[in-house]
């Protein structure tokens, strides 16, 4: 009729809430995201990245993050970033939960070992195993034919998840999103979604994880008196950073980063020392909270700048972020891999913990399925050939954390 407008359509659509696996109606008034964000949040793989190496070692102090940590940092980060630019924030949020529930014992370092040592089953990928462990391998819904389903989370907040929506050799670079052995619920996720595109949601997450990250590696650096402002106001130090910068997280050459690492260093929220007390400490605080800001809020301007003020949902937009803010985020990780990865005796102490892994693929594999925790001796004994077989004794050490990992080592191996 005349006059009158249809109102607009919902952001999210039933087949956004679709579950992998039919689940009977529930009480209560919650929606289907923040039941997502429950399931997270209430898992047992989230539990384990209390132990799981972020940067520092867990344990080295009280202070530093732990992949458990910063993934609840990155929640709170891009849960509020997704709610200002129209998400659902139970959505956003149990996505930033979730992201690094695949990563194994030892963080990078474990990974890449396992990535070695499951080269006959098709690698090992902390992504990867991620959507296998939201899909399959945590124990809260099974399917009419008795197969594991994992959480069964939504499809759109599963599609969140995926930041490299590819199987191995799909992308541009190493990283990818699933196993040939989950291409099913993968498809499924998938269905209807643009090629090797992310949706605005994982665009979000990545973000805040970039973000949470590359700010807190530098808090948890200053506070462990590894990173110095003096030695970050050094000529010789700075261009340090910015070749590291260049060579591993820009598509920038080392004057570029010169100039935005100058720039970043002259804004005024930078303390001039820290001493440990109460006052560094909240000059450290607020240097934490000003970076985060300024990185979140460049991005939700540029992002409206370009889309507009409508909710911005699933594949109606990209996140704009300015190069600045990418330099800038860049130069941080420079700064965590130069003063704190890059050390000699963190080198050490990387070998061993990839001997360790080495060393629990070899042990649990010759003694499965006595080996093997009750949760994967079934999916052991239905493999149906070696590789299937390696790929759940990868399962089950991905699964441990740095603490029992070592104490696997010392009981398997001695």
């Amino acid at each position: 009729m005349p006059g009158i407008t249809e109102p607009p359509p919902p952001p999210y659509t039933e087949r956004d809430r679709e579950r992998w696996a039919a689940e009977p109606p529930k009480s209560g008034a919650r929606g289907p995201f923040e039941r997502d964000r429950a399931r997270v949040l209430h898992s047992y793989a989230l539990r384990r990245l209390a132990a799981k190496t972020q940067v520092v070692q867990p344990g080295a102090s009280d202070f530093p993050r732990t992949r458990l940590t910063h993934s609840l940092e990155c929640a709170q980060i891009g849960r509020e970033m997704g709610r200002s630019l129209g998400c659902d924030p139970d959505l956003v949020e149990a996505a930033c939960l979730a992201h690094d529930l695949g990563h194994p014992p030892f963080g990078h370092n474990g990974e890449s070992a396992l990535d070695a040592a499951a080269a006959a089953c098709g690698g090992f990928e902390g992504n990867a195993q991620s959507l296998r462990l939201l899909t399959r391998l945590e124990g809260k819904v099974t399917t009419p034919g008795r197969r594991s389903a994992g959480l069964n989370l939504t499809r759109a907040t599963l599609d969140a998840t995926l930041k490299y929506p590819w199987q191995r050799g799909g992308g541009s670079g190493s990283k990818f999103n699933c196993y040939p052995d989950d291409a099913a619920i993968f498809a499924w996720v998938r269905e209807g979604a643009p090629e090797a595109l992310t949706c605005f949601e994982a665009q979000i997450m990545d973000w805040a994880d970039d973000v949470a990250y590359s700010v807190h590696d530098l808090e948890d650096g200053l506070f462990a008196g590894l990173v110095r402002f003096e030695a970050l106001r050094s000529p010789g130090e700075r261009d340090a950073v910015c070749e590291l910068a260049a060579r591993l997280y820009a598509d920038a050459d080392p004057a570029e980063l010169g100039e935005t690492y100058d720039r970043l260093l002259a804004e005024p929220f930078w303390p001039q020392d820290f001493d440990g007390d109460l006052r560094s400490l909240a000059g450290l605080k607020n240097l934490t909270s000003e970076l985060i800001g300024r990185f979140c809020r460049s991005a939700e301007r540029a992002t409206r700048e370009r889309f507009g003020p409508r909710p911005l949902v699933r594949y109606a937009a990209s996140l704009v972020v300015p190069r600045r803010s990418l330099l800038e985020c860049a130069l941080l990780k420079a700064v965590a891999a130069h003063y704190v990865m890059a050390r000699v005796e963190a080198r050490d102490y990387q070998a061993r913990e990839r001997a360790v892994i080495a060393d629990l693929v070899t042990a649990v594999r010759l003694g499965a399925p006595d080996t093997l925790e009750p949760p994967f001796r079934a999916d052991y004994a239905a493999a149906g050939d070696d590789a299937a077989a390696l790929r759940v004794v990868i399962d089950q050490i991905a699964s441990l954390t740095d603490t029992s990992a070592m104490a696997w080592h010392r009981r398997l191996v001695g």
